[in-house]
C-alpha cells in the first residue's frame, strides 16, 4: 500500500517548497497527506469518489504555482494506478460489510471481496447494479 504513495513522494519532492529555516516539514506534510489518502482509498474506495481531487488539494499548498499540473497529473496517475490494484487485490484490511445494521452500526461480518458486503447483505449489492444502469 504504502509503494503507492511513497511513489508519488519521491516523484514530487524535488518540487516541494522548502522552509526559510530549511526545515523538511513540508516534506513531511506532503508525504503523510500521501499516505493518508492510499491508506484511505485501500480501506475505504467504494465511499472515496475523488482521490485524486482530495490528494491534490491537500499538497497543491506545498509546490508552486508553476508545478501544480504536473503534480495534478502525477496524483492522477498514480491514483488511478492504486484504484485499479485495490479494486483486483482486496486489502485484508477490509474486514467489515459495507453495510449498517437496523440500530444504524456498522454490520461486523465479514464480507465477500467481489462487492465488499457479507453474505446476508447481498441484496445491497445489487440494488447499487440496478441503481448505476439506471443513471447510464
Amino acid at each position: 500500500m504504502y509503494h503507492f504513495s511513497r511513489s508519488i513522494y519521491r516523484e514530487l519532492a524535488s518540487d516541494i517548497i522548502e522552509e526559510h529555516d530549511g526545515a523538511t516539514i513540508n516534506h513531511e506534510r506532503v508525504l503523510r497527506s500521501c499516505e493518508t489518502c492510499v491508506e484511505r482509498l485501500a480501506t475505504d474506495w467504494h465511499y472515496f469518489a475523488k482521490p485524486t481531487k482530495t490528494l491534490f488539494n491537500d499538497i497543491r499548498i506545498y509546490f508552486p504555482m508553476s508545478s501544480q499540473l504536473r503534480v495534478y497529473k502525477v496524483c492522477d496517475r498514480y491514483m488511478t494506478f492504486a484504484r485499479e490494484y485495490f479494486a483486483a487485490n482486496p486489502v485484508a484490511e477490509r474486514l467489515e460489510c459495507r453495510a449498517t445494521t437496523r440500530r444504524g452500526t456498522p454490520c461486523q461480518r465479514t464480507p465477500l471481496p467481489h462487492n465488499g458486503y457479507c453474505p446476508s447483505h447481498q441484496h445491497l449489492a445489487e440494488t447499487e447494479d440496478v441503481q448505476l444502469q439506471a443513471a447510464a
